[in-house]
């Protein structure tokens, strides 16, 4: 019974994880909004090179939900920050309109499902890159709709799944554990597990 109530206890949401989720999600949403213009740019360059290799640019429109679950370490963290950057970003002018906050529940649920696989247990690089590669997979799975992707050939879709995959894992997974990490060293984070993570002495 101890060890069940603990184990809740770490999983509920304190008031402090809610303010902190809404400023990374802000944060994250004013870099959805750069990244609308820079990122678009480079996927339309290499997509003339190669249909599908447009993909390797949508790492950074995942970074939300990896920051998110890596920072706050509760059921939800990775959909929460992930949709309200996408709000964000939609609000102050993206593109694709409305489809941006479809896009950010797919993939914040991509990355949410990895968390959930490791139990909201083990926030290691490797777990950031899974729930990368996650975030690429549910945008991969609601472009075959929303961008009509499923009509496209075969080759295309998997260079493009591919594509985003790795794009997700480094400028999400890698990316966004590294971000989580500079943070964490200058106590911002303190109160939440990176930050504690800092002082934890190595075992013996």
């Amino acid at each position: 019974m101890v060890s069940t109530s603990r184990a809740s206890s770490r999983l509920q949401w304190r008031v402090i994880d809610i303010v902190t989720a809404a400023v990374l999600g802000v944060a994250c949403g004013l870099i959805f909004w750069v990244w609308n213009t820079v990122g678009y740019a480079g996927f339309t360059a290499m997509d003339a090179l190669t249909p599908g290799l447009g993909g390797l640019f949508n790492g950074v429109w995942f970074l939300g939900g990896i920051i998110g679950g890596l920072v706050i370490r509760k059921p939800g963290a990775a959909i929460f920050v992930e949709v309200l950057a996408a709000c964000v970003s939609a609000v102050l002018g993206s593109q694709w309109g409305i489809e941006t906050i479809y896009s950010g529940l797919a993939q914040g649920i991509g990355a949410e499902l990895v968390f959930a696989a490791f139990a909201y247990r083990r926030f290691s690089l490797p777990t950031s890159v899974f729930a990368g590669v996650g975030a690429g997979i549910g945008a991969f799975l609601l472009e075959l709709f929303t961008a009509a992707n499923l009509a496209m050939s075969l080759s295309f879709n998997l260079i493009y799944l591919l594509c985003t995959a790795i794009s997700g894992a480094l400028l999400a997974g890698v990316l966004g554990w590294m971000l989580v990490r500079a943070l964490a060293q200058t106590g911002a984070l303190d109160r939440f597990g990176p930050g504690r993570e800092r002082f934890a002495k190595p075992a013996s």
